[in-house]
C-alpha cells in the first residue's frame, strides 16, 4: 500500500476498459451560477427516497411542520428519515407516482407551504473533532444523508462497516453523463464547503490519503478545489474524460490501478468513495445540523429557454419547475429525469424532485432523437469492447430475454454499473440496459420471497422451541410441586389427594361401564338347559332304536348260525379297533386263568385316553363308512361264499354322538343290570363253547371303519331275525353228546335271548362313549367259562368302572348268541352219526 501510495502523490493515473465518448453538451447548463428555484405551492414529499426501508411515519394529516422537521422516523440499518422541506401543513398521506424507471406509486406526504419557510431547532456542531464516532454517524443518519450521485445508499450505514480501516477517501467529481453539471457548478462555488467535508471525513475515517477526481473537462472546478485544498493529504486528481469514469469502480481503478473483485466492495479494499455533493451534504449535516431538504438540479436542453442549475426544494413537482425555467414544449414533449445514458422518461410531469434527481433533461427531437425498433444481435461485440466492467453483454442480454436468471448471474449480471455505453454502441439499437433491469428487479424479487420464507421459518421455530422449553419447565415445576407434596402427606401419614382422586375417578369409570354392560347370565343358563334337553330327547330315541336293532340281532343269530357268526366277527372287529384306541387297556383280560370269575370287570382304563378315542371315532364315522363295506364280508371266517343281506340305511354320525352322551350318563345303571342277565345266558350254552373253539378274529380293521360295521351288522341281524323267530325254541336245549363242565340250571331259550339282546343294546351305547376295547375277552376259551360257577352274580361295579363292566357284558353276550346258533344246529349232527 505504501508503494501505491507513492505513485499516486508521484502523480501516476491508470485506466479501464471500454468507455466510449458521447457528446458531452455541458456548457448548456455550466455557464451560469446556481440559483434558487423558489418555493413551489405545494410539495409531494415520498416517505423513501433511498435505498432501503422506509421509515415510520411521525405525522398525521393536519399537522403543521416547520422547515427541517423530520416525517419520518430514524432507525437502526438502513433507514433514514425524510424532512420537511418548508413549513407549512400536512394536507394529505396517500399514494403519489414517484421518481422511478417503473413509473408506480408510493407513500407521499403532501405539504403544502405557509410562505413563512421558518426553520425548525437545528442542532449545530463547528467543533465536530469533540464528538466521537458514534454520535458523528448518528447525526448523518438523522440528517437524511444518502449517496447523491445516483446510488443514494444510506451514507451513514456506508461509513460504518469498514470506514475505519479506510486507507484512501476518493471525493468523486467525475461527472462523465452528458449533459449534467450539478457536481462541476457545486465544486466551482462551494468548494470551500467541500473542503469542510472532507475534514469531516478524515476525522471519521482516518485516511492515509484523500485523493478528489476530476475530469479534465471541467478546469473551473479544478482550479477551485486545488485553491481550497490546503491539507498536505489532500490531492486534486484531473483524469481524461471518458465515459462511464464517474462509476466508482472505474474511479478507483484510474486513480489508484486497483481494480474492485466480481462481487466485492471497495470498502473491503480500503478504499472509501463518495460523490462531492454527498460530503457537501455532511457538512451541511454536522456543521451547520441542516437536513438534507434541497440539492442543486441541472436543467438543460434545447427546449428550455433558460437551461441552467438551481437549488430545488425535496419534493418540488417537476411540471412547477419546467414552467419556472421557462420549458417550449414540443409535440410529445419528452423529459428525462437523468442523463442521456442513465436517465429514464418520467411517466407524466407531476412526479416530484428527490434525492436522487441530479438532472432533469428535455431535448428536442432534433437534438436526441428517440431510439429506433429493436432489431436482431448480428454478434458485433461492439458492445462487449464498450463495458466498462469487462463484461458479456449480448451473452447477458439473451440470458435475461429467455429468463434464464441463474445462467445470467453465472456471468455477473450484478456487476453491471448499468452505464448504457453497451446500448449506445449498439447498431441494432437494442437496449441492453433495460434487459438487465427487469433481469435484476425479478431477481431480487425471488430473492426477497426466499429471505422472507426463511425469516418466517426461523420465526416459526423460535416459537415452537419457546413452547417445548415453556411445556418443559412447567412439567419440571408440576413434576416438583407433586413430589413436594407426597413427601409432606407422608410425612403427615395421609394418602396422596391426586392419587385419592385417581382411583375414585378409575372406579367410577369402571362402575359406570360395568352398568352399562347386559347381564346376560339368565338367558345363556337358559340357553343351555334347552341345548341339554334337547340332546337328551335325540339320545333318549337312539337308545331306544339300537335296543331294539340288537333284540332283533339276537333272534336271527340263535336261528341262522352263519349270519350269527358274520355278526359276532363284525363285533369282535369294532372291539378290536375300540381296544387299539383305548390304549389297549383290557387286552390283559383275554389270557385269563380258567380260576379266574368270568364277570371280572378288566383293569381300569384312563377316563381322559377313553373320551379321546370315542370323539376320534365318530369324528371319522362317516369317512369311514365309504369304505368299510366290502372289509366287513371279509372279515367272517364261518361263511366266506355266503352272501351277506344288503346294509340297512346309513346310521347318521350326529345321532351316534348323541347317543354316546346319553350313554355314558347311564353306564354305571346300565352295568349292574346287565352283569345278571348275561351270566344267566351264558349257563345256557357253557358245554358247546367248551367243546367248540372260538373263532378267531379277523385281520386288524381299520379303525376308520369300525363304527360303521356294527351298524351295518346290527341291520343284517335285524333282518335275519324277522324270518327265522320260530325255530329259535325248539333248536334251544344243548346237545348230549356235548360235555359240559358243570350243570346249570334249565333257562328259557327266549328270555334269555331277550336279555341277552338288551345287555348288548346297553353295553355298546356304553363301550362307544368310554372308548374301551375288549378283543381279546372274545377269544376266551369254552374251558375258562365251564370251569366257573355259572350263577355266580356280576360284584358291584365302581361308577369309573362301568363303562369297561358294559364291553365285556357285550363280549359274552355276542359270544352266548354264537354258542345258541350253535345248539340250533346240533340235533342235524347227531342224526349225521
Amino acid at each position: 500500500m505504501q508503494h501505491l501510495l507513492e505513485r499516486i502523490k508521484a502523480g501516476t493515473l491508470w485506466d479501464f476498459h471500454g468507455g466510449i465518448h458521447p457528446p458531452e453538451n455541458k456548457h448548456q447548463s455550466s455557464l451560469t451560477p446556481v440559483v434558487d428555484a423558489g418555493l413551489p405551492p405545494q410539495l409531494i414529499i415520498p416517505v423513501r427516497q433511498h435505498a432501503g426501508p422506509a421509515g415510520e411515519l411521525l405525522v398525521r394529516v393536519g399537522d403543521r411542520v416547520k422547515k427541517g422537521q423530520p416525517l419520518t422516523r430514524h432507525d437502526k440499518g438502513r433507514i433514514v428519515p425524510v424532512h420537511a422541506s418548508t413549513s407549512g401543513t400536512i394536507t394529505a398521506i396517500e399514494q403519489h407516482t414517484v421518481a422511478h424507471p417503473s413509473g408506480l406509486d408510493d407513500l407521499c406526504v403532501i405539504l403544502t407551504p405557509d410562505g413563512e419557510d421558518a426553520w425548525c431547532e437545528r442542532q449545530a456542531q463547528p467543533d465536530y473533532w469533540n464528538l466521537e464516532r458514534g454520535e458523528l454517524l448518528e447525526r448523518i443518519q438523522q440528517a437524511g444523508v444518502a449517496g447523491l450521485g445516483g446510488a443514494v445508499f444510506p451514507t451513514h450505514s456506508k461509513l460504518d462497516g469498514r470506514g475505519q480501516l479506510t486507507e484512501i477517501l476518493i471525493v468523486n467529481g467525475l461527472e462523465c453523463e452528458p449533459y449534467i453539471t450539478t457536481d462541476d457548478r457545486l465544486m466551482q462555488e462551494y468548494a470551500d464547503e467541500i473542503m469542510d467535508g472532507i475534514r469531516v471525513l478524515k476525522h471519521l475515517l482516518k485516511p492515509k490519503l484523500t485523493l478528489i477526481g476530476v475530469e479534465d473537462n471541467k478546469p473551473a472546478a479544478i482550479d477551485a478545489l486545488t485553491r481550497h485544498a490546503t491539507d498536505p493529504d489532500v490531492l486534486v486528481k484531473s483524469v481524461p474524460t471518458k465515459y462511464p469514469s464517474g462509476g466508482a469502480k472505474q474511479t478507483i481503478e484510474l486513480l489508484t490501478g486497483r481494480q474492485v473483485p466480481k462481487g466485492g466492495r471497495a470498502v473491503d479494499m480500503g478504499i472509501m468513495v463518495l460523490n462531492v455533493a454527498t460530503v457537501f451534504a455532511i457538512k451541511r449535516a454536522i456543521i451547520d445540523g441542516e437536513p438534507l431538504i434541497s440539492r442543486i438540479v441541472t436543467l438543460t436542453g434545447d427546449a428550455f429557454k433558460q437551461p441552467g442549475n438551481a437549488w430545488v426544494r425535496l419534493g418540488t413537482p417537476v411540471r412547477w419547475l419546467l414552467q419556472r425555467f421557462e420549458l417550449q414544449p414540443e409535440a410529445d414533449q419528452r423529459v428525462i429525469m437523468g442523463g442521456p445514458m442513465m436517465g429514464f422518461t418520467l411517466p407524466h410531469a407531476m412526479v416530484p424532485v428527490v434525492k436522487a434527481t441530479n438532472c432533469l433533461l428535455s431535448p428536442t427531437r432534433a437534438e436526441l432523437p428517440p431510439p429506433g425498433p429493436e432489431q436482431a444481435c448480428i454478434r458485433c461485440s461492439a458492445c462487449a469492447d464498450a463495458c466498462p466492467a469487462n463484461l458479456l453483454p449480448q451473452e447477458l442480454y439473451w440470458y435475461s430475454r429467455v429468463k434464464e436468471y441463474d445462467k445470467a448471474e453465472k456471468l455477473n449480471l450484478f456487476d453491471c454499473i448499468e452505464c448504457g455505453a453497451c446500448a449506445w454502441v449498439c447498431p441494432s439499437e437494442i437496449p441492453l440496459v433495460q434487459y438487465y433491469k427487469i433481469a435484476k428487479d425479478d431477481i431480487r424479487e425471488v430473492r426477497a420471497e426466499a429471505e422472507k420464507a426463511e425469516r418466517a421459518k426461523q420465526r416459526f421455530e423460535a416459537k415452537q422451541a419457546r413452547f417445548e422449553r415453556d411445556k418443559a419447565a412447567r412439567e419440571a415445576r408440576h413434576a416438583e410441586a407433586a413430589a413436594q407434596r407426597r413427601q409432606a402427606m407422608a410425612a403427615a401419614g395421609g394418602d396422596d389427594p391426586v392419587a385419592a382422586a385417581l382411583a375414585r375417578l378409575k372406579a367410577k369409570q369402571e362402575a359406570a361401564s360395568a352398568e352399562t354392560l347386559p347381564d346376560n347370565a339368565a338367558m345363556m343358563a337358559a340357553r343351555e338347559a334347552r341345548k341339554q334337553e334337547a340332546l337328551a330327547r335325540r339320545a333318549a330315541k337312539a337308545v331306544e332304536t339300537a335296543e331294539s336293532d340288537d333284540a332283533g340281532t339276537a333272534v336271527v343269530a340263535e336261528t341262522d348260525p352263519k349270519k350269527a357268526a358274520i355278526a359276532a366277527a363284525l363285533a369282535r372287529a369294532k372291539a378290536k379297533k375300540a381296544a387299539q384306541a383305548a390304549g389297549d387297556e383290557i387286552t390283559s383280560d383275554s389270557p385269563a386263568a380258567p380260576n379266574e370269575p368270568l364277570a371280572e370287570p378288566a383293569a381300569e382304563a384312563d377316563p381322559k385316553k377313553t373320551a379321546i378315542a370315542a370323539a376320534i371315532a365318530r369324528a371319522k364315522t362317516k369317512k369311514a363308512a365309504q369304505a368299510a363295506g366290502d372289509e366287513v364280508t371279509a372279515d367272517s371266517p364261518t361263511a366266506p361264499s355266503e352272501p351277506m343281506a344288503e346294509p340297512a340305511a346309513e346310521i347318521d354320525p350326529k345321532k351316534a354322538a348323541i347317543a354316546a352322551a346319553i350313554a355314558r350318563a347311564k353306564a354305571k345303571k346300565a352295568a349292574q343290570a346287565a352283569g345278571d342277565e348275561v351270566v344267566s345266558d351264558a349257563s345256557v350254552s357253557s358245554s358247546e363253547a367248551a367243546s367248540e373253539p372260538v373263532a378267531e378274529p379277523a385281520a386288524e380293521i381299520d379303525p376308520k371303519k369300525a363304527a360303521i360295521a356294527a351298524a351295518i351288522a346290527r341291520a343284517k341281524a335285524k333282518k335275519a331275525a324277522q324270518t327265522a323267530g320260530d325255530e329259535i325254541t325248539s333248536d334251544s336245549p344243548a346237545a348230549p353228546s356235548k360235555p359240559v363242565a358243570e350243570p346249570t340250571p334249565e333257562v328259557d331259550p327266549k328270555k334269555a335271548a331277550i336279555a341277552a339282546a338288551i345287555a348288548r343294546a346297553k353295553a355298546k351305547k356304553a363301550a362307544q362313549t368310554a372308548g374301551d376295547e375288549v378283543v381279546s375277552d372274545a377269544s376266551v376259551s369254552s374251558s375258562d367259562a365251564a370251569s366257573e360257577p355259572v350263577a355266580e352274580p356280576a360284584p358291584e361295579v365302581d361308577p369309573k368302572k362301568a363303562a369297561i363292566a358294559a364291553a365285556i357284558a357285550r363280549a359274552k353276550a355276542k359270544k352266548l348268541a354264537a354258542d345258541a346258533a350253535a345248539n340250533t344246529s346240533s340235533p342235524s349232527t347227531d342224526k349225521s352219526h
